[in-house]
């Protein structure tokens, strides 16, 4: 069967996955790889955006690395600079580099609080902003951002993460409306816990364990960074051609249960 016109194969399509050299990024850039496309893993550190594409060429993908800084002024739009002169084109961009923070809200203090707005929700923004001029050009292309289940819900001391991703489902519902009949997709993946350095990180500064957060997951355990990738390769294809402004949430279960057996103390003071 030929391909819709308009649309191209996922081996003809190059990819850029911000926040790639580890976690759920890393996870999506090699199973965007491993289905032919060809990936720009980005990091703030070069020596790391080179390792993570080192491992895709050496599995046989095709790869890029560039180092940037996303929340600079002029960050985004020298990335797809790079991407452009490379390659002549740009078809992805999945939105994953992110922090995270835990604090109370009474104490949280602005510089904080800015800091994660800056780098989980106007950075997304601005990636969008950057790669909307190819992709509406050519009257084609796919972004992804990768939320989190706080897009959906509240969590205590999580006043600016939650903020941000509330904010980044927010943005992911405008583009997808806004670019719908231009040929570009704007979609969300909202995950739950995942099984990553940065989860580790997390659950000693919110004083959970993880054998806590796979109690209160209805399926009992966390999700693997390449779960959440399928997810996204799968929203970056042409199979999900009539999909824009939703959000995908790959959680569990967790958003759907209403109910409170097998929660701890820690989860239900909000930590993630």
């Amino acid at each position: 069967m030929m391909p819709e016109e308009g649309t191209l194969p996922s081996a003809g399509r190059v990819a850029i996955v911000t926040g790639s050299s580890s976690g759920i990024g890393r996870a999506v850039a090699a199973e965007l790889a491993g289905r032919g496309m060809t990936v720009v893993v980005t990091s703030r550190s070069e020596q790391r955006a080179w390792a993570t594409a080192a491992a895709i060429e050496d599995d046989g993908g095709a790869a890029l690395a560039v180092a940037v800084e996303l929340t600079d002024a002029e960050g985004p739009a020298l990335l797809v600079r790079r991407v452009l002169d490379a390659f002549g084109r740009v078809d992805v961009l999945v939105n994953n580099a992110g922090a995270g923070q835990v604090a109370d809200s009474e104490t949280l203090a602005l510089e904080d609080w800015q800091r994660i707005i800056d780098v989980d929700l106007t950075a997304p923004f601005r990636c969008a902003q950057a790669v909307a001029g190819p992709m509406l050009a050519a009257g084609r292309g796919v972004i992804v951002n990768i939320s989190s289940l706080t897009g959906h819900i509240g969590l205590a001391r999580r006043a600016a993460y939650t903020a941000a991703k509330h904010g980044l489902e927010g943005l992911t519902k405008t583009l997808g409306v806004e670019w719908a009949r231009r040929g570009v997709r704007v979609m969300s993946v909202a995950p739950a816990y995942v099984d990553t350095e940065l989860l580790a990180g997390t659950s000693k500064a919110g004083g959970f364990t993880l054998e806590d957060v796979a109690r209160r997951t209805p399926m009992g355990r966390l999700a693997e960074p390449r779960e959440v990738a399928r997810v996204v390769a799968f929203l970056a294809s042409d199979e999900a051609s009539f999909l824009t402004g939703s959000s995908v949430r790959v959680d569990g279960g967790w958003l759907a249960d209403g109910g409170w057996e097998g929660m701890s103390p820690p989860l239900t003071r909000g930590a993630r």
